[in-house]
């Protein structure tokens, strides 16, 4: 039997965030994590909302997770985010020590690869999931922005 829990499976779940992000005036980029097939952590960007520029969407997934979870280290888990980890955030989860991360669409100028940074030795990292749609969230965010 197959098994329904797939990375787009999950991805979609975090367009759900993107979307409502999208709704709120936030950059809309959404993000969860999952362990054994359970999301432990939903979230999206909140930059704005919070006045924070830190309060990216991996950052309030991480934090929500180790919360859940009881301990700061997130070995196990998988983020599903919409768009490319920044840097910040790419730090943030080489510090979590997240087991995989999932993203949508790369973000050719500020995303973590392009800036050079690593993550944990032992994460593993699936890029392009559903990365069109994440890519056309984004498109019509801005677009809305400049009208």
């Amino acid at each position: 039997m197959e098994n329904p829990f797939s990375d787009e499976y999950f991805m979609k779940k975090a367009l759900q965030e993107a979307e409502l992000a999208f709704e709120k005036g936030e950059i809309p980029v959404g993000a969860l994590i999952v362990v054994d097939n359970k999301i432990i952590a939903r979230t999206h960007n909140l930059t704005e909302l919070l006045n924070d520029v830190t309060a990216h969407a991996e950052m309030q997934a991480i934090t929500s997770a180790a919360n859940f979870l009881g301990g700061k280290y997130l070995t196990g888990c998988t983020l599903y985010v919409t768009l490319e980890p920044c840097q910040m955030c790419a730090g943030a989860l080489y510090w979590s020590q997240i087991s995989k991360v999932v993203f949508g669409a790369s973000d050719e100028n500020r995303g973590f690869e392009k800036m050079g940074t690593q993550l944990h030795p032992k994460t593993n990292v699936v890029r392009g999931v559903l990365a069109e749609e994440a890519s056309e969230l984004m498109k019509r965010f801005f677009a809305n922005k400049r009208k």
